[in-house]
């Protein structure tokens, strides 16, 4: 690829009143996961508590980075986040993907070079959007290779928990299968009717909203009671929205999405889970399973691993992603980690 060495500008849209930029459809295409599509960005936004805004970097009319900032109030706000106003109300943002937590929020082209530059034309524009109530910007999340381009002073800079990797080294599922210890392998096809396809128009939203909202409390529970690193000054600090119908909905429909289902003999949802499909990697996205008190089935997230392991191993993907929960879990079925840093940008310095 072509290296790009200058930004001309940086401009900040809401996804909730502001067209799709122009040449963002392309960019997506080329460098991002699904979760930063337009139309799910507007979703998103609209049933947030805490809307996230998009920013563009571009070099002429070419978008060549962006970064995804949720815009944070006080805990005394409101459920949803107003369109406007109170631009002397504290506020601060976080970059940060609260619907695929493995992966930054912030993403250039390969070749662009200026990276560090572009952050600070970020910072103000952002302060520049937000007002003078904008109290400093976290970096959530974010791959090693950013954080020389986020550094500088008066900024802090933590390694939080990582997320899980299984690199692509094998020839046939039952390859991978092998190295699992028999109390993980024992869960592999359980007796439990599943389905999955890519595009699934069959799907009730709702009731996928209520399982994966119910599991991910269920999870932030026991990651905070364990120590979770990224929690700070050992407050818990979670941004973060419900899951809402509506976004579930557009999600499963698309083709990069594959979502599967299971399900009890009377047709009761036991677990789902969405898999992002690209040719640059495969991510396990959602996972959500009723507990054992509710009648569901113990290790179901055995099985639907190894059919995404099957899927990566088919497709030829180079890897499989999985999130920041679990770890031990996952190590047991054969993933490693990939170190992420959070960097947090007080006031005073933004666009220093």
């Amino acid at each position: 690829m072509k290296t790009v060495t200058a930004v001309s500008r940086v401009d900040v849209h809401d996804p909730r009143t502001d067209p799709p930029p122009e040449g963002w459809a392309a960019f997506r295409a080329r460098c991002l996961p699904p979760v930063w599509d337009y139309e799910l960005l507007r979703r998103e936004a609209w049933l947030a508590k805490n809307p996230p805004v998009l920013a563009v970097v571009r070099q002429g009319s070419l978008v060549v980075g962006a970064l995804s900032a949720m815009v944070c109030r006080g805990w005394g706000a409101g459920t949803f986040g107003p369109l406007s106003g109170g631009r002397f109300r504290p506020r601060w943002a976080e970059v940060y993907l609260p619907l695929l937590s493995g992966y930054p929020a912030c993403v250039f082209d390969d070749g662009f070079t200026e990276r560090r530059t572009a952050i600070r034309q970020f910072e103000r524009a952002l302060r520049e959007y937000v007002g003078p109530g904008l109290l400093g910007v976290v970096y959530r999340a974010m791959n090693p290779e950013l954080v020389p381009a986020l550094a500088g002073r008066a900024r802090i800079s933590r390694e939080i928990d990582p997320a899980a990797v299984l690199v692509n080294r094998y020839s046939t599922v039952d390859e991978w299968a092998a190295a699992l210890a028999p109390d993980v392998r024992r869960y592999l096809d359980p007796d439990v009717a599943t389905e999955a396809a890519a595009g699934r128009t069959d799907l009730d939203p709702h009731e996928l909203a209520v399982l994966l909202n119910a599991h991910r409390a269920r999870q932030d529970d026991r990651a905070w009671a364990g120590g979770q690193r990224s929690r700070v000054g050992g407050l818990h600090l979670d941004t973060r929205s419900p899951i809402a119908p509506a976004y579930l909905d557009a999600l499963v429909r698309r083709p990069d999405v594959v979502t599967r289902t299971y399900r009890a003999a009377d047709g009761k949802l036991l677990g789902f889970n969405t898999m992002i499909d690209q040719d640059r990697g495969c991510a396990v996205h959602h996972w959500a399973a009723l507990p054992s008190a509710e009648g569901g089935r113990k290790g179901l997230y055995v099985d639907c691993y190894a059919r995404c392991v099957a899927h990566m191993i088919a497709a030829g993907r180079p890897e499989l992603t999985a999130g920041r929960a679990m770890l031990p879990e996952k190590e047991a079925l054969g993933f490693g980690t990939r170190s992420l840093f959070s960097v947090a940008v007080p006031r005073p310095v933004l666009g220093r």
